[in-house]
């Protein structure tokens, strides 16, 4: 057993390769779990005792360069190819996030609440689709008043009447069924009407209203809110308030700025006037406050709406509505750098 060990030894040190498979098969003849040493081990139990030292010291020998071999021989080979990992290279560059923004609606959107926030104004939301109740009688429109004209509107179904939404006022109907003055609070959303599509309306579109009730709340409470609202979204210091008429309201008014007649674009859009109307408003009708079980003797309020495309196309000069509707990435993507 002897002799075998030894001229073990001189055949691995004789050894070479040249693949690295031939060295991985080479390791497993010789340190592999069935491998020749294995076996070699095994036998040597069966050894007399007065050979063992000799023997085992050469076993020892033939595993020392049997793994001497395999070391040196990977070593001459080297990392010819790079192990890559399950997710590459984790140290290079990431691709470049395409970045999107916020449609102009959106935006507008939060600006406005934004500035009513800074004096008590919280944000109230209400169904889309909507009751004859609260979308009409609560709010002094009873069956065949001519003002519901005015909103040609979307039917669900008849008996009980049920129709997307016309105004967001119906939001403030049910906020003032659910709390008690003094409440002032802003209803933001989409409502519907049945008009023709065109470049300055649309069927579909966004108001936001506030609503404000308490004590001795006057006219001038409205207009210096309003003021207030237009000197923080554009600027303008001076506006004024036409006589109008809203069956929620009374009195009721339109409500103009003086935008200004400094480019042709002013020109145009205020038809040579200067003036350019962005909303309207009013006090709340008794009868409004009765139907919402408020006391109209005790309270009195204020309420106001505006459209949010309107305001948008104001900002940002945009020329047709549609094109807020349109999903045009190159239309939406002119919005990344605004907040």
């Amino acid at each position: 057993m002897l002799d075998k060990v030894k001229k073990l030894i001189g055949d691995v040190e004789a050894f070479n390769a040249s693949t690295k498979e031939e060295v991985e098969q080479f390791r497993i003849q010789y340190l592999g779990s069935k491998g020749v040493l294995k076996d070699l081990f095994n036998d040597f139990k069966t050894v007399e005792n007065h050979l063992k030292k000799d023997i085992g010291q050469a076993l020892n020998q033939l595993r020392g360069a049997a793994s001497e071999k395999v070391n040196e021989l990977k070593n001459s080979f080297g990392n010819t190819t790079e192990t890559k990992s399950l997710y590459g290279d984790l140290t290079r560059p990431a691709d470049p996030i395409n970045l999107g923004a916020r449609h102009p609606i959106s935006i507008v959107r939060n600006q406005i609440i934004e500035i009513f926030n800074r004096i008590g104004f919280t944000v109230s939301e209400g169904p889309e689709i909507e009751d004859d109740w609260h979308n009409f009688t609560a709010l002094n429109l009873p069956e065949y008043h001519p003002a519901r004209d005015m909103q040609d509107t979307f039917f669900i179904e008849k008996n009980p009447d049920l129709l997307l939404r016309t105004h967001t006022s119906s939001v403030q109907t049910r906020y003032m069924e659910n709390n008690t003055p003094p409440i002032r609070t802003l209803s933001p959303g989409r409502v519907f009407r049945n008009e023709d599509i065109s470049a300055r309306a649309h069927c579909i579109f966004h108001q936001i209203e506030g609503l404000y009730i308490d004590t001795d709340v006057s006219f001038a409470d409205l207009k210096q809110t309003l003021l207030y609202f237009t000197k923080e979204m554009f600027g303008k210091s001076k506006i004024r308030l036409r006589p109008s008429y809203f069956p929620f309201t009374e009195p009721s008014a339109e409500v103009d700025i003086y935008w200004g007649l400094e480019t042709e674009t002013d020109y145009k859009i205020t038809k040579g006037t200067g003036w350019l109307e962005i909303m309207g408003c009013g006090m709340v009708d008794p009868n409004v406050l009765k139907n919402a079980n408020i006391d109209s003797t005790k309270y009195s309020g204020y309420a106001f709406g505006m459209g949010i495309e309107r305001i948008a196309m104001l900002l940002y000069q945009i020329p047709d509505i549609r094109m807020f509707y349109e999903n045009d990435v190159r239309f939406l993507e002119q919005f990344k750098s605004v907040l």
